[in-house]
């Protein structure tokens, strides 16, 4: 069963952490979509994501403070379908996640982005800032900053519209 959105929620049989987050913005489904797909972008808007590569159509490598600590890890892009989705999985490394992020047009200047995102938070400083809403927290702050980015921008700075 799914929590509403916005709800922070434990799943005990694997211990893992559900968050829901969504932003209107006040830009054309399409332009939203095509800024989320610039990866290389994201350090203007996401707080600790330092740097990320596009290595190919699917394949993304991070660098980001989580909790204080530099984290590196590599993303395979699951699914992609232009002004609908992008979807994600973490592959080994220090970081445990998978997310979707879905674009909804609400007319032709607005659109609904929502974020769900699922971790396993990792040693005592993440399983702190879990249980203090830190996460739930940064996604919000993050999903806002992505809003005044797009809108103070009124145009992506690129786009990638093949689909995976």
């Amino acid at each position: 069963m799914q929590p509403p959105a916005g709800v922070l929620a434990h799943s005990p049989a694997h211990g893992s952490v559900e968050v829901e987050e969504s932003v209107e913005v006040d830009v054309p489904v399409r332009t939203a979509y095509n800024q989320w797909t610039q990866f290389e972008s994201f350090p203007h808007f996401m707080d600790g994501v330092e740097r990320i590569d596009q290595r190919t159509d699917t394949m993304t490598h991070w660098v980001a403070k989580i909790g204080g600590v530099t984290k590196e890890f590599e993303a395979e892009i699951t699914e992609q379908i232009p002004d609908e989705r992008v979807a994600w999985t973490t592959l080994g490394g220090e970081v445990k996640q998978a997310g979707v992020v879905a674009f909804h047009r609400l007319d032709d200047s607005k659109t609904k982005v929502m974020l769900q995102l699922d971790y396993d938070p990792e040693g005592f400083a993440e399983n702190v800032g879990d249980k203090l809403g830190l996460v739930k927290r940064q996604v919000t702050g993050d999903l806002k900053q992505f809003k005044e980015y797009i809108e103070d921008r009124g145009r992506e700075t690129g786009s990638w519209r093949g689909e995976v």
